[in-house]
């Protein structure tokens, strides 16, 4: 499993709701940790790892790190391990429940290395790291350690300690030292080829830099995570410029947003770095989306078109992509017939949005109005009626009365929906995890 592409990995330390900056330093790097795990994010870095810090037996202070874990999941492009407080099954399934992609056992605690295999066996070894500071109990618990975890973390504060564990899993090293006496990512990644990832202070101190420790390691010859292309600009077919022309659209939700144009340059930049950049014609250089305004765009995927003339990019949008301050930049209307939309998540987000709207703006004789009235009790009552007359209709032979029904009972489900606060995204974001 060795000669795996090199992860840059963010670490985020939760402790009382804000962001520390380590185990033993509680210095507050930010008050607001999500948005400071957004910008790890942002820097281009491969993953986050989230270190729940809250003193044991605290459950006030647990549950608030676990809401924040799930924001941040949410506001992240990176795959998320959570970590920290985890003594039995149950906390492996609130960090997943919360949507991190991987939860870890700290090994440090003989209490984790009992409930490993029960942990792998419920959610998968895929979603299991293991991590720990003392090599012996690795070597302990090898076997179990293969058959039931696909990944480790070792946390050292002497680099000295930095030796091939016995085991093939990747490795990530998490270096809680003195950053300023230990070499730089790159350096850390050719001095020893057996660790597969860096976290710690080591990558945050060093966020403005992580495009340059790749390009690094690019140059040496060193494998990293990036957007790999499986087409290469010479088998692209540019127009009479050079360039080809670039479609951009919203990942989320389709939306066309902008047309630009890519040189070769631009091209090999925006897989690098993993933002699009572009070609100015009007400017007669590269653009860097996003340089000035902060409004970037974070590439999700690159397409070709039948004929390798035109690339099709869906991004995640910061901000608006029009220089008119619209999210857009298609927004002249030239005609229009009237028509009922198909697409079902516009009018799925079309109804929920008016259901929100009658709570904070109430309508005299809306029947949304009377069930957020009524309260809770009233709204589950109906969703659980619903729920019977759509098991109902599904035993008769007639599909229109089974359509009906389930339409009665997904708007009811948007009402708890919005008394819950549980919008359209979280459910989407929870199916697609699962």
């Amino acid at each position: 499993m060795k000669g795996l592409a090199k992860k840059f990995i963010g670490c985020v330390y939760l402790k009382d709701g804000k962001a520390v900056a380590g185990f033993n330093d509680k210095t507050v790097v930010s008050d607001d940790p999500v948005a400071y795990a957004q910008a790890i994010s942002d820097a281009n870095t491969d993953e986050i790892i989230v270190f729940d810090l809250s003193p044991s037996g605290d459950d006030a202070l647990h549950e608030q790190s676990l809401d924040i874990i799930k924001d941040i999941c949410k506001a992240v492009d990176v795959h998320v391990t959570g970590a920290g407080n985890v003594k039995r099954m149950e906390d492996i399934k609130k960090l997943l429940y919360a949507g991190c992609k991987k939860a870890a056992l700290n090994f440090n605690k003989p209490g984790n290395v009992e409930i490993l295999k029960e942990v792998s066996d419920k959610f998968g070894s895929e979603k299991i790291v293991i991590c720990y500071s003392d090599p012996i109990v690795l070597e302990q618990n090898k076997d179990i350690i293969l058959s039931c975890a696909k990944e480790l973390v070792f946390i050292t504060d002497d680099e000295s300690k930095i030796n091939k564990p016995l085991t093939e899993l990747p490795l990530t090293l998490l270096f809680t030292g003195d950053v300023l006496s230990c070499e730089a990512p790159d350096k850390l990644f050719m001095k020893y080829p057996f660790v597969d990832g860096l976290t710690g202070r080591i990558i945050t101190d060093n966020l403005k830099k992580i495009d340059d420790f790749k390009q690094t390691c690019m140059s040496e010859g060193i494998r990293i995570c990036c957007l790999e292309s499986a087409i290469s600009w010479s088998e692209l077919k540019k127009n009479s410029d050079g360039m080809v022309p670039v479609i951009v659209q919203d990942y989320r939700t389709d939306q066309v947003l902008m047309l630009a144009y890519m040189n070769e340059e631009a091209y090999n930049k925006t897989l690098q770095t993993g933002k699009m950049t572009y070609f100015s014609r009007s400017r007669n250089s590269l653009w860097l989306k996003g340089e000035t305004s902060s409004h970037f765009q974070y590439v999700k995927s690159l397409t070709a078109d039948c004929d390798l003339d035109t690339i099709l990019a869906k991004v995640r949008q910061v901000g608006a992509a029009c220089h008119t301050g619209s999210y857009s930049c298609f927004f002249n209307e030239i005609a229009k017939k009237d028509y009922s939309e198909k697409n079902p998540q516009k009018v799925l987000d079309s109804v929920f949005a008016v259901i929100k709207d009658r709570k904070d703006n109430p309508r005299p004789g809306s029947y949304t109005n009377y069930l957020y009235e009524k309260g809770i009790d009233k709204i589950l009552k109906k969703v659980g009626e619903e729920a019977t007359e759509m098991v109902i209709a599904a035993k008769n032979p007639n599909d229109n009365e089974v359509i009906y029904e389930m339409s009665d009972f997904l708007y009811h489900m948007m009402v708890l929906m919005a008394v819950k606060n549980v919008s359209w995204e979280d459910i989407t974001d929870e199916l697609a995890r699962r």
